[in-house]
């Protein structure tokens, strides 16, 4: 279902004169925050107490080692949803402002009425559309795969 979501979300993104959602930080944070806490919940709620050995690394004797690894571990899990969210936000919005200033680049050659020249932009437009939608589809397929993998890390928690 988030993998639908966000896909419809980028493809309305690629119809003129639209709002992209998923070019919009805010939005993209909310999504990965909601369901990155949703995860924690879910590890919360199957393993209690248990869930902090998500956290501690196993094999460590030095005390000190452990704390610092340990600090590090905690800091790299909560980065997640940052990552997720960042990740999409600027691939999407990256690709949208280059449509945007291609495409006023050719509106203004073909508003000048050069005629013999407007054909090689509009066919670079054609062509990072197309690049777009498929960025569209692996934006929201990488999104999905590393939240399934989050969970996954939930679910596999003494791997």
């Amino acid at each position: 279902m988030v993998f639908l979501i966000i896909l419809c979300a980028n493809f309305l993104g690629l119809v003129p004169f639209s709002f992209t959602l998923t070019s919009q930080l805010y939005f993209t944070f909310l999504l990965a925050f909601s369901l990155f806490l949703g995860i924690i919940i879910i590890g919360v709620v199957l393993y209690k107490t248990n869930f902090v050995k998500l956290f501690i690394p196993a094999g460590v004797s030095n005390i000190g080692l452990l704390l610092f690894i340990s600090l590090i571990e905690l800091v790299s899990y909560f980065i997640r949803p940052f990552s997720l969210s960042i990740r999409l936000f600027a691939n999407m919005l990256a690709g949208h402002t280059l449509l945007y200033i291609l495409g006023n680049f050719g509106f203004n050659l073909a508003y000048k009425h050069i005629v013999s020249i407007i054909v090689i932009p509009f066919l670079i437009i054609f062509l990072i559309f197309l690049l777009e939608v498929g960025i569209a589809f692996i934006q929201a397929y990488v999104f999905t795969i590393l939240l399934i993998i989050y969970l996954n890390d939930i679910y596999n928690l003494g791997h």
